[in-house]
């Protein structure tokens, strides 16, 4: 090796042919990953079961590094912010949210994101390249270094943090699999949750690699509302979406269901009509369904729905026999809830110098939508 290799980023299947290729073993990758996960030893020279000269390899040729927290904040309701490092000087965030028996860690992907969903304060920080697979599990060890002194851990991922997942394909599989591994994390398929906004090609290669949880970022229940709110939807319309939808959760076998993601926009896309048609949209898909309303940020521009307007638009998904939960607002008080985070991101796509020029949809421009409805 001609630099350090951060081992965190390798799967079982790359440590033992990391030791193979150096004529060992291959169970020494084995050994390796319990003590790095399981007994959290990151000093090569305790590890006493290896040979010593394998331990004077990896010191000279490995090591065992998660990204440095920039800040840590913490909400009045328990949820914890991190900020962490990456490419030197630019910093993405990741989220625990602690519940009583179960802590959920919403990871980030991405330096910021390609895709500017209108509602989505990442979007607005533009994009900057891809986390490695190392970065994403480093946020995962930060956090159960941090819950350790509750004899806690995380017990459910979710890719719901900056970035687009299926955008950055390799790494994000990579650390899943390693959550997946009963030599590392040891987390179930149900307890890992890929969020995307619809990449329908990587949906579509997803069950050659994976058989996690998938959630699809909706919001709208026509093409021509999606198109404003998620543009990726102008690429992949909402129909193609949902066919790559079915064929993946045909190769997961049965029991199993898609979550489908709703923002509740005040006065945009949260009119009951809307609801009535998204129902209808989703029939015979076996799925649930997640309403999530508006976190507010800066500059966004749209505002929260009414008590009452969730309530109603949950009714009426309930009426047509489904399942529909009303995501609760956790970390808002520190900008950690849904759609508010937001790193720093040294832009390449230049959208955040061009951001509070930007105008979100009104409740004039849905007329058109909300005519076709009826």
């Amino acid at each position: 090796m001609n630099e350090l290799v951060n081992l965190y980023g390798h799967t079982r299947d790359q440590l033992e042919a990391l030791f193979r290729s150096q004529g060992q073993q291959a169970f020494r990758g084995r050994q390796l990953m319990k003590w790095i996960y399981h007994d959290g030893v990151t000093d090569f020279s305790k590890m006493t079961n290896l040979p010593a000269n394998t331990r004077k390899w990896l010191s000279m040729n490995a090591h065992l590094d998660i990204p440095k927290v920039v800040s840590q904040e913490k909400s009045t309701d328990g949820t914890v912010k991190w900020a962490v490092q990456v490419n030197q000087d630019e910093f993405v965030e990741t989220v625990l949210i602690p519940e009583k028996g179960r802590n959920t860690l919403c990871v980030s992907s991405q330096v910021g994101c390609s895709l500017d969903c209108s509602f989505c304060a990442t979007g607005k920080q533009g994009f900057n390249g891809n986390l490695s697979s190392e970065e994403i599990i480093g946020q995962l060890l930060l956090a159960n270094d941090y819950l350790r002194d509750g004899d806690e851990r995380v017990t459910n991922v979710v890719f719901m943090g900056m970035g687009e997942p299926l955008l950055n394909f390799n790494s994000v599989l990579t650390a899943i699999n390693i959550m997946m591994d009963d030599m590392a994390f040891g987390l179930s398929k149900r307890k890992i949750t890929i969020s995307t906004s619809g990449v329908v090609p990587a949906i579509e290669k997803l069950s050659l690699y994976t058989d996690c949880s998938l959630a699809i970022s909706l919001h709208a229940p026509n093409d021509h509302l999606r198109d404003q709110l998620v543009p990726i939807n102008r690429r992949y319309p909402i129909a193609s979406l949902l066919e790559a939808c079915r064929s993946y959760l045909g190769s997961l076998g049965p029991h199993r269901k898609l979550l489908f993601e709703y923002t509740l926009l005040g006065g945009v896309n949260d009119h009951l009509p809307y609801a009535k048609e998204f129902a209808n949209l989703l029939r015979g898909l076996p799925c649930k369904i997640n309403l999530i309303p508006f976190n507010s940020f800066d500059y966004s521009g749209y505002r929260n729905p009414s008590r009452q307007r969730v309530l109603d638009f949950q009714s009426v998904l309930i009426e047509q026999g489904y399942t529909a939960m009303i995501r609760s607002t956790r970390g808002d008080d520190i900008s950690a809830a849904c759609g508010q985070l937001a790193g720093k991101v040294r832009d390449r796509t230049k959208r955040s110098s061009r951001y509070r020029d930007s105008r979100p949809l009104s409740d004039n421009s849905l007329i058109q939508n909300l005519r076709l409805l009826g």
